[in-house]
């Protein structure tokens, strides 16, 4: 499988001390700022890649390549964003910014980072709808879903994943994508671009609403032809892998049954994390769930998967739940799941147990 990251985007790298526009947003985020015991910093900084790529350099997976991809172009992005939002963003080059109260930002370098994330998610497309790897997974930033037609949101300049499907639809002849996503936020500008296409399937579980960013009810299912093809799992925050497993199986998998994707897309957030802002994922259900879209992938389109980071904040675990999604890629095995803590309850019981137990009947036993 092939992993595609330039560093190119370590270069966007926003900073908190540049002005807010509009400027009411930024009296209202200064004073706000103001009355907190904390400096905060960025949340979204190159050291997500950074600490992903250290990880995979210090414990390397068989059978993984690296490639980087081409930046995509204005008209690449143009299918899925107005020229007036490209135009906007593109006149920030070389400039810190602030562009609204969600806290996106930008600083010199962050539209080279932020073309480079959309080429090197199309360029994971186009190397598993060519056959040229197996599996992909593209390592970027800035992430994407929550970017809309019109607009930069949540950390999000460009929608990536939104970019490669709508590049697999007019350059690669794909005509039915699902797009699954498993972020701990809704992708709300990925559902907005596909809202109303019945050839582009979005799949999305997160933690339900008033969670960032207060949208994927579970009565948001596309409008028009693409009624239906909008598919929203909101879950509590304390959801873990058995019931990510279970949407999976007895949602997602029913839903690409009937559409028959020719392409499986992901857009993979590391936030459901237990250690990082909201869920109960554990490194064990990642891996189940990049199998299961394996499984889908292999039934439907000859194993055509292709993976797109989106958030996650805790280093730790943002690293090593990539490096097991990647592991399951390679052809790693994959554990079964069990109820969070029930493993290391049996594995207490078994240390504690001849304490409590006769000689006689631990002989009879």
């Amino acid at each position: 499988m092939t992993v595609f990251y330039d560093e190119v985007m370590l270069g966007h790298h926003p900073e908190v001390d540049v002005p807010y526009l509009p400027s009411r947003v930024e009296k209202r985020v200064r004073t706000l700022l103001k009355g907190l015991d904390f400096k905060w910093s960025y949340p979204e900084h190159p050291g997500r890649l950074s600490a992903i790529m250290d990880l995979l350099e210090k414990e390397p997976i068989a059978g993984v390549q690296f490639k980087a991809g081409a930046h995509a172009t204005y008209e690449q992005l143009g299918r899925v964003h107005t020229t007036t939002h490209l135009d906007h963003i593109f006149s920030l080059e070389g400039k810190r910014a602030w562009l609204d109260r969600d806290t996106t930002a930008v600083s010199p370098d962050s539209i080279k980072a932020a073309t480079s994330a959309a080429g090197n998610a199309i360029a994971a497309v186009e190397a598993v709808v060519r056959g040229e790897t197996r599996s992909a997974f593209a390592l970027v930033r800035p992430p994407g879903h929550h970017a809309e037609p019109v607009r930069a949101r949540g950390f999000c300049l460009f929608n990536n994943v939104a970019v490669a499907a709508a590049h697999a639809q007019a350059k690669l002849g794909c005509e039915r994508i699902l797009i699954v996503d498993w972020d701990a936020h809704h992708g709300n500008g990925t559902q907005d671009i596909f809202w109303a296409d019945p050839d582009v399937l979005f799949f999305d579980i997160h933690c339900a609403a008033p969670f960032y960013p207060g949208s994927g009810h579970l009565e948001e299912v596309g409008a028009g032809l693409g009624e239906g093809y909008t598919v929203n799992v909101p879950v509590p925050e304390d959801a873990g892998d058995i019931a990510f497993e279970k949407a999976f199986r007895e949602i997602l998998v029913p839903a690409a049954e009937r559409f028959e994707p020719d392409l499986v897309l992901v857009s993979a957030g590391f936030d459901p994390h237990r250690n990082d802002m909201a869920l109960n994922l554990t490194y064990d259900g990642f891996a189940v769930l990049t199998r299961m879209l394996q499984d889908i992938a292999d039934r439907h389109c000859d194993g055509r998967l292709a993976l797109v980071l989106e958030g996650g904040y805790n280093l730790t675990s943002l690293a090593r739940g990539v490096h097991t999604v990647l592991e399951v890629l390679a052809g790693g095995d994959v554990p079964e799941l069990a109820e969070c803590g029930l493993p290391e309850v049996v594995q207490a019981a078994e240390f504690h147990r001849d304490a409590f137990t006769d000689d006689e009947e631990a002989e009879d036993d």
